[in-house]
């Protein structure tokens, strides 16, 4: 049975499942009808951070041009430029047994491409969420759905897998970014 989470709420992942070691990480949307006239491409990235909260380096940030981390714990399955549809929009696998030791966290982004070029932002989408799922049952173990708290940010942190004594957690971050991909390529030491 899923567990669903509010905004800041963390859970344990790996000491209630035990022995789970491939998690597929879901993440969706859907966009309100605008009469802007142009598409909306939302993209879904990941960050590989250090206990300082840095990426090492720019192959740990796995998105649509870098679909898998150096050792391969991690895969993007891929880019959606719609969005269209029920479900997840965009997934993410990985193994949590060969996740590198010096990655302590693993933060799940989603961003509006072209945002300030095409006058988008997070106030214009709904139905966001993300959800981790056994890869091996194809069973939902936690559900995050984001709401509507956002207006002018154009990227989103949505949740975090981090390590805490030897076991994998879930936090529901929910954190805005007013400046998109910048802003958290910034953030997170590859700027």
């Amino acid at each position: 049975m899923s567990i669903s989470l509010s905004k800041g709420q963390k859970i344990d992942l790996t000491k209630t499942n035990p022995g789970l070691t491939k998690v597929l990480v879901g993440l969706g949307w859907d966009t309100n009808k605008y009469d802007g006239g142009k598409d909306f491409d939302l993209d879904a990235s990941v960050f590989l951070l250090n206990g300082a909260g840095k990426a090492g380096s720019e192959k740990d940030f796995i998105f649509y041009n870098n679909l898998k981390s150096t050792n391969g714990a991690v895969e993007h399955t891929g880019d959606n430029l719609t969005g269209e549809g029920d479900g997840d929009d965009e997934q993410v696998k990985i193994n949590l047994s060969t996740v590198p030791a010096e990655v302590e966290k693993i933060s799940f982004c989603i961003t509006i491409h072209e945002a300030a070029e095409r006058g988008q932002n997070f106030g214009q989408v709904t139905n966001a969420f993300v959800r981790i799922v056994n890869e091996d049952t194809g069973a939902e173990l936690i559900r995050y759905d984001l709401g509507e708290d956002f207006s002018v940010e154009t990227a989103v942190v949505v949740g975090e897998l981090y390590r805490h004594s030897g076991e994998w957690k879930f936090n529901a971050v929910g954190s805005g970014y007013k400046d998109g991909l910048a802003g958290l390529v910034k953030d997170f030491g590859l700027m």
